[in-house]
């Protein structure tokens, strides 16, 4: 992915974070030649000897299984908040642009199956069920159903090797333009409001001390 130094993320804890919070991606692996992707949730682990994974499962039936093979080379993408700057909404007028945040792990499939992959289920399924008020369990569903389900999934892991992170949040503008785009979004749909979270974070590194002046 292209990413200019100024808007490239490296704090490795802020980008776990990011992908927990942002966990349906776009898995994106090749077959005959083209790229292939399929929407799923990957979930960030650690495999028995510590190292950072993403564990997954795609539908027996999506033909990108057949490219989901031990060794296989894969892209996950993980999309976050964007929004439009108009040009309006800096001090001196500029092109217009697009402020966005988006996460890149490239890593090496390994097939999960059986228990493994029966125990990967329930920790997903546990984790998006915690904060539901009445949350369901595995041990919940009819065994029938569940093994049914089982049988029409392919699982997986990924051992991730890079990970590339754009947070492009107007870094290259002046204090008083940062400023006009964070409260103009604030003003936008629940993605732009989203957004101008985000570059509220960035702007505590950029401006620490009210100075007026970009320290990137």
């Amino acid at each position: 992915m292209y990413i200019p130094r100024r808007y490239e993320e490296k704090e490795l804890e802020t980008i776990h974070a990011f992908i927990r919070e942002n966990s349906f991606a776009i898995l994106v692996s090749v077959k005959d030649g083209l790229p292939v992707g399929t929407h799923i949730p990957l979930q960030l682990e650690k495999d028995e000897a510590g190292r950072d994974i993403l564990m997954g499962h795609i539908s027996k039936g999506n033909e990108q299984k057949y490219t989901l093979v031990n060794g296989a080379k894969v892209l996950a993408i993980f999309p976050g908040p964007h929004a439009y700057i108009s040009p309006r909404w800096y001090t001196q007028m500029k092109v217009p642009t697009w402020n966005y945040i988006a996460v890149h792990v490239y890593g090496t499939i390994t097939i999960v199956e059986g228990e493994a992959l029966r125990a990967a289920l329930s920790r997903l399924m546990n984790n998006y069920e915690q904060h539901m008020p009445r949350p369901v369990r595995m041990e919940d569903i009819p065994e029938k159903e569940l093994n049914a389900d089982l049988r029409g999934i392919v699982g997986f892991q990924i051992l991730i090797e890079d990970i590339q992170a754009a947070y492009k949040l107007s870094q290259n503008r002046d204090e008083q333009s940062f400023h006009q785009v964070i409260g103009q979004l604030e003003q936008g749909d629940e993605v732009a409001r989203n957004v101008a979270a985000e570059m509220g974070k960035v702007g505590e590194k950029l401006f620490p001390s009210g100075s007026g002046e970009s320290k990137i």
